[in-house]
């Protein structure tokens, strides 16, 4: 018998360097089947993704789709 996950379990990067002057971190959560949430600690604002498009991010970061360039 599967219990329902009701709520996202955010957790932060170990990668963040969080401090009180500046909170700029993201946290995110896998632990409800098939959804990945991306919450902002500055605002709170949660974003939801399914699986799919959630892997297809990361391919695209890791390969450095996304990068600035100034």
């Amino acid at each position: 018998m599967m219990t329902a996950v009701t709520e996202f379990a955010f957790r932060t990067s170990s990668a963040c360097q969080y401090n009180k002057k500046d909170p700029r971190c993201v946290e995110v959560a896998t632990n409800v089947p098939g959804k990945v949430a991306v919450r902002s600690t500055v605002t709170g604002r949660t974003v939801e993704f399914t699986a799919e498009e959630w892997t297809d991010f990361l391919g695209g970061a890791k390969l450095g789709e996304f990068d600035v360039v100034a």
